[in-house]
Parts: C-alpha cells; structure tokens; sequence
C-alpha cells in the first residue's frame, strides 16, 4: 500500500485534537472536595528565565494576571530599592528565595543566614513567605539541622511563613531524606516542588505515600511544575503523554489544598515554576526550547484559578 501523506497528518490532527480535548477536560475539573468561599489562592509568577529589567518583569507579570512574584532576595540596597519601587508600582505581592552557595557548610550557613535576616526583618513590604534552598545534600545532618532551627526561630520572631523546599542538592533533596528531617524537626515547614523527588526516585512515588503524606502535612508553599521519572520538567504539560504524570501532580496538589482546609486555614500561595532552558528540552545543536515558557506557566496559573477558587 502506498503512504498517503496526506491522509496520516489528516488522521494525526483529529487523534491529536482528541487527546487535547481529553487534556483540557482533565484541566477544566474541580477536586473531589469542597473549595470553601472563603479560601484564597495567590498564584504568583517567577523571574527565572526572564530576560530582562526587574521593572518589565513585574509589568509583564501584572499584565498576564499573577497576585506576585517570586524573586532571590536582593543581595545590595540598589537592587533592593528596585525591587521594592517595581512592587509598588505594579501593585504585585512578593515571595522571597533565600540560600547559600558555599561547598563549607559553615560559610553556607553565614551566606543563608545573611539572605533570610535580609528578607525577613526588612520593613517594606511583608513578603508572603520566604522559600529556602537550605544546606547541600552532601552536608552532615547535624549541620542542615541548623538551617532548620534557624528558620524556625526567625519565623517565631516575625510571624513570616519560612519554608524548606524540595529541591534537588538541598537538605530536602530526596523523599526518603527529607522524612528524617521532618521527623526531627516537627515545626519545620515545606514548599512542596514534587517534581524533584520523581526524577530523584525515578518514580511517581507510588512506593512512597506514607512519606510524601507527611511532607503534605507540612507544605505552606507549592511549587507547580511537572516531573516525570527521567526530568524534573515535561516539556509541555498540555501534551496529551504526559496525562498520567499531570494527574498525579493534581493529586498531590489537592492534597495540599483539601489538608490546609481540614486544618482551617483557608489560604495558599503556588508558583507555576515551569523553567527555561536546559530545565525546558531544546533540540539539539541549535539549544531552541521545545515549547514557551512564559506560555506554560500562564497556563497553569490559569490552570490553578479554576481548580481551587470556588467562584471559577
């Protein structure tokens, strides 16, 4: 038989525009539980991958629909004064990033601590929480549980929400290790970015529910984006292949929502985190990303809206 071009991209494009729809209807459905009217949900948009002025980042992400952002606490006054003149002016809420980079686990813990003082005493504008890439996952235990009781302190002191993130080469790198932490430290709070520990574990974590349980149990902060077994980032969560692993970030996701409800604390802040090259798959040679992230991102803010705020 001969190949007819033309009649196999016709017969893609209708498979295709069935697998989108399926994609879309999956997208568009509500949690099994209830959304209180009263529960809020700031879906807030990140700096990484843009390329530009501070100012035009925050344009751009008022214009797209974000409550705010999330950016690396400043490290001088100027970029500070920039920062804090841009929020103000485009009217945006802020998260703070904190961390260090230092391979001596002393000299990290002094560039933390010098990030999170930064943003947590610091009188103009009260961040919605401060996400921290804590420690390295090469330090001893005893020296990441400093962060930790760091965190917790400064937190009692200045009322902010200070979470620990999930994150690769960090204290909470793997599943099974960030158990031990939160175990020895029960005030210890999370930002939950998922899609590490699939690629850490090369699972979705399907022999792991009693621990990811726990770690729901303490996450004050979400970072959206979507791993699978081989990478932190699908290429495109629209993509109809990637049904199976959308579907279980959703179900931790309303996890996280359905326990802060049951909990009575009718609040959450996410950030669709969908990054850009080489976190985004580029083809090769040319480096060309295999999708936009802007885009992305966008979409899962949107994405978000209609899940967990009821009026939507």
């Amino acid at each position: 038989m001969a190949f007819n071009r033309r009649k196999f991209l016709t017969m893609s494009a209708g498979i295709t525009g069935v697998a989108l729809t399926s994609m879309e209807n999956l997208f568009a459905q509500k949690p099994a539980f209830a959304i209180p009217d009263k529960f809020s949900l700031k879906v807030m948009g990140t700096s990484w991958g843009f390329d530009g002025s501070v100012d035009a980042f925050c344009a751009k992400a008022k214009k797209t629909g974000y409550d705010g952002i999330e950016m690396w606490w400043p490290g001088t006054a100027d970029a500070q004064k920039n920062l804090f003149d841009a929020l103000q002016k485009h009217q945006l809420e802020i998260g703070f990033l904190a961390g260090g980079s230092d391979k001596d686990p002393a000299k990290h813990f002094q560039q933390f601590k010098a990030m999170i003082d930064g943003a947590a005493y610091q009188t103009i504008q009260k961040p919605l929480y401060i996400n921290c890439h804590s420690g390295r996952d090469f330090f001893p235990m005893e020296e990441n549980s400093k962060f930790i009781d760091y965190t917790i302190k400064v937190s009692k002191e200045t009322g902010h929400i200070i979470c620990h993130e999930s994150h690769r080469s960090r204290i909470m790198f793997a599943a099974h290790v960030a158990k031990q932490y939160l175990l020895k430290h029960p005030e210890m709070r999370m930002t939950l970015d998922i899609s590490h520990w699939c690629n850490v574990h090369e699972t979705l974590l399907q022999d792991q529910e009693e621990t990811v349980q726990l770690a729901i149990s303490r996450v004050d902060h979400v970072h959206a984006r979507v791993g699978h077994p081989e990478g932190p980032q699908v290429n495109d969560p629209r993509a109809p292949e990637w049904e199976t692993a959308v579907k279980r970030h959703l179900e931790w996701w309303d996890a996280v929502v359905q326990t802060k409800i049951k909990n009575g604390v009718n609040k959450l802040t996410i950030l669709t985190e969908f990054g850009p090259p080489d976190y985004m798959p580029t083809l090769p040679y040319t480096r060309q990303p295999l999708a936009d992230q802007w885009a992305i991102n966008e979409y899962m803010m949107h994405l978000l809206r209609k899940r967990y705020l009821p009026a939507l």
